[in-house]
């Protein structure tokens, strides 16, 4: 089985609006290197979807249809083409009771999630909600050049044991060193942000870390 990788876009500026699409498709072109997801706005959907990637917004509101104002819903972002969603991101933080409810309303519409949290205890509470993926980023290393694979190998072979869904390994992943690793430790696959979004050369870095 390929391994997962997750692109998060955030919204940076190389990522967001029109350079979106441009990055889309300068990534589609290693795709078949592993099982990649991107991870975008759901401002920026509509504009991605004649890419063959699966797309995941990097967040979204456990509600139906209604009066909502301000709220990302898991009907619209699916009928733009969204796959699934990022939860907990470490800079967009909710509480259990919402990533329990997010998780809930996810299934009964299809959508994938990746649930992302910050330590083995988090991971294990998570993990009785049953989300798709779990993903394991120390904040401290979210952004840097360190992974957490390097600096708390640990971190990842000890959450294994204590979930019972698949772990993606993120934080500080910039090297195919970081990426072996990661799967060696048991990790299925990763989650990456800046080290491919920024490069000057995003193809070339994500097939560096590939490998």
């Amino acid at each position: 089985m390929k391994p997962l990788v997750v692109i998060n876009f955030k919204t940076y500026m190389e990522s967001s609006g029109r350079n979106s699409l441009e990055l889309a498709k300068k990534l589609e072109s290693v795709s078949a290197d592993a099982k990649i997801i991107l991870a975008v706005q759901a401002a920026d959907l509509y504009k991605l979807n004649t890419i063959t990637i699966p797309l995941f917004v990097q967040h979204i509101d456990p509600f139906e249809y209604g009066a909502k104002t301000g709220s990302v819903i898991p009907d619209a972002v699916k009928e733009y083409g969204a796959k699934g969603t990022l939860i907990n991101h470490s800079e967009k933080r909710i509480s259990f009771s919402l990533i329990k409810e997010t998780i809930e309303i996810c299934k009964t519409k299809n959508l994938e999630t990746i649930v992302c949290v910050e330590n083995g205890d988090e991971a294990a509470r998570v993990s009785l909600f049953q989300p798709d993926y779990i993903a394991i980023e120390p904040k401290e290393l979210i952004g840097g050049n360190i992974s957490v694979s390097e600096a708390k190998p640990e971190l990842i072979s000890d959450t294994i044991k204590k979930i019972s869904v698949p772990l993606l390994c993120g934080a500080g992943i910039h090297t195919n060193e970081d990426f072996k690793k990661a799967l060696d430790l048991g990790a299925v696959g990763i989650l990456i942000s800046s080290s491919v979004v920024k490069s000057n050369d995003p193809e070339k870095k994500l097939k560096e870390i590939l490998g």
